[in-house]
């Protein structure tokens, strides 16, 4: 990387407060990531049926392709995840450490996105260049799973933990963080596109099945409408964001040493609380990506109602849609909730009562699998359940991080969450090819008006059992968790360790409030020097009275003061 590159001033960050405040927090970690993560949403729950219905990809002349791909890019997906991490643990910029890399990631993902949907011959069913489609598929999946998606999700996925060290701040952002993804999933690719675009996406014939020519053609355009979408959010994203943590390092002048991966991996491996929280997401994760990739397949293939209707594609996307909205309201509500209950209960203890729900919510779904109204059901008691998983496991993986920092010294954020962005994505990419595998082995065939008894029990362990394994198996883990009592200490032992550095290189030790509330100062100072100026501008431009306007202006700010909104209050 280019030295003094990010010093360039079309380069700084937009936000120039010493304590997070809202611009931060609904453009950096709700709006931005939100835009930036909508295409992978829309590929999770639609990718493989793209593959498997417009292109093919389950059809006999492709072989065990379909199957195997998901599966050996997944080993790709976790290399790239832990070279970004590396890059990312060794990188000292004045835009900090991660955001770099989500600049960075802005042209691979465009293009990448644009390329899925390119395949040669794709326009063509009959065309017999199989060779030739499954290296375009290989080559275009790996970028952007192995290549882009990395380069930006492991980036993303650091700044809630480098942002600040205000633990209701963190909270605030993990939640808002978080709530993008269910978002973008929920809202997204599970209710908004199931309506507006599933029969676009899928075009049915005038018999009643697809029309892969006209379906692939619709793909080709809303590749590239997500691709400048996917642009825009990374690039807000980078704007909108700060890291206060790595900025430390600069502003105490103490030098930070560049640590090989060993060492990292030994620190983060020697820690019984790293494992529980990284295992935790592992299981979790799995469960819930199964199911949101299996989703769209359920929806077709389970439902009486879809079988025996006109335009399948509709019926099953409104479906899907319900599906979705049902189990989405509970995650809207829970963004507001998530964390003033994880104040009150403890987030390790929020986590666990939540899951007892969701598996409680699972066995309500198996009194009849093929009945709408049943299904729906434990579907919302399963979306209530996880509010606090959803929303608190970046709070908590945090905590875990600064414990690392106080025992040994030194942040391993790169690493652990290279290890983080390999399991949200690897495992996508790995339940592509599970549900593949399931498809494949139990005789799925897109051109049939109905599947097979052994097709329908694949699609039921993929969508209905999977994530109940997984809340099981996060219970177990989550257990004896207990990194939350360490929180004081941990910050005492890292801010003795700052001072004794300091100190040693014979600089002046300053308490982090008062480092803090300079720091505010001059950005304040800065701020109203150019607010004003702007004022003076304007009242020229517009032939108003400066006196009066700033009066107004005054007048508004201290009633601002008076009467603080609710977020003002959650930030302290």
């Amino acid at each position: 990387m280019k030295k003094g590159f990010f010093d360039h001033p079309a380069l700084k960050t937009r936000i120039t407060s010493s304590s997070v405040k809202l611009q931060e927090m609904f453009i950096g970690y709700l709006l931005a990531p939100l835009c930036a993560m909508l295409a992978n949403s829309i590929f999770s729950a639609y990718l493989t049926r793209y593959y498997a219905d417009v292109l093919g990809l389950t059809d006999s002349q492709f072989g065990i392709f379909s199957m195997m791909l998901p599966i050996v890019s997944a080993i790709v997906v976790v290399a790239g995840n832990l070279f970004v991490g590396q890059l990312i643990d060794n990188t000292r910029t004045s835009a900090g450490k991660a955001r770099p890399y989500l600049f960075l990631s802005v042209p691979i993902m465009a293009v990448a996105i644009v390329l899925l949907f390119m395949t040669p011959g794709g326009d063509n069913p009959q065309a017999e260049n199989y060779l030739m489609k499954m290296i375009w598929i290989a080559v275009s999946f790996n970028l952007f799973y192995s290549v882009g998606y990395p380069f930006y999700y492991t980036a993303h996925s650091s700044m809630v933990a480098l942002s600040t060290r205000n633990q209701n701040q963190r909270g605030i952002l993990a939640t808002l963080s978080n709530a993008s993804m269910v978002a973008a999933a929920g809202v997204g690719a599970s209710i908004l596109v199931p309506v507006l675009l599933q029969p676009f996406m899928f075009v049915t014939g005038e018999d009643g099945t697809l029309d892969r020519v006209a379906s692939y053609a619709n793909w080709r355009i809303l590749g590239i409408i997500l691709a400048f979408m996917t642009g825009f959010g990374i690039l807000l994203e980078y704007y909108f964001t700060r890291e206060r943590i790595t900025e430390e390092s600069l502003t105490l002048g103490t030098k930070e040493e560049k640590l090989p991966m060993s060492r990292h991996i030994k620190a983060c491996t020697a820690e019984k609380y790293w494992w529980m929280v990284v295992l935790y997401i592992l299981f979790f994760q799995m469960g819930q990506l199964v199911k949101n990739t299996s989703m769209s397949f359920y929806a077709r293939w389970m439902f009486d109602s879809v079988i025996g209707s006109s335009n399948p594609e509709a019926t099953s996307g409104a479906l899907m849609s319900t599906l979705g909205l049902i189990g989405g309201l509970p995650s809207a509500i829970g963004m507001v909730i998530a964390w003033p209950l994880a104040s009150k209960l403890g987030k390790k203890r929020s986590i666990l009562l939540g899951l007892i729900l969701s598996l409680a919510g699972g066995l309500v779904c198996f009194v009849n699998v093929h009945h709408f109204g049943i299904v729906c059901t434990g579907v919302v008691l399963k979306a209530i359940g996880i509010i606090p998983s959803q929303y608190i496991m970046v709070a908590v993986l945090s905590d875990v991080l600064d414990h690392l920092e106080a025992k040994n010294g030194f942040r391993s954020d790169g690493f652990t969450m290279s290890i983080y962005g390999a399991t949200m994505v690897g495992l996508a990419v790995l339940s592509m090819g599970i549900v593949n595998i399931f498809l494949g082995a139990l005789g799925y065939d897109a051109t049939l008006t109905k599947q097979a008894a052994s097709t329908e029990t694949g699609m039921v362990i993929a969508y209905l059992c999977m994530d109940m394994i997984g809340f099981a198996l996060s219970i177990i883990l989550l257990w004896r968790m207990d990194v939350e009592k360490s929180i004081d200490a941990d910050k005492a032992a890292i801010l003795e360790r700052q001072k004794a550095a300091v100190l040693a290189e014979g600089g002046t030790w300053i308490e982090p409030e008062e480092r803090a509330r300079l720091e505010q100062e001059e950005a304040d100072r800065k701020a109203e020097e150019e607010r004003i100026r702007e004022l003076r501008k304007h009242c020229q431009e517009k032939g108003l009275n400066f006196e009066e306007e700033e009066k107004k202006y005054q007048e508004k700010l201290q009633y601002k003061k008076e009467h603080p909104g609710i977020i003002d209050k959650l930030l302290g």
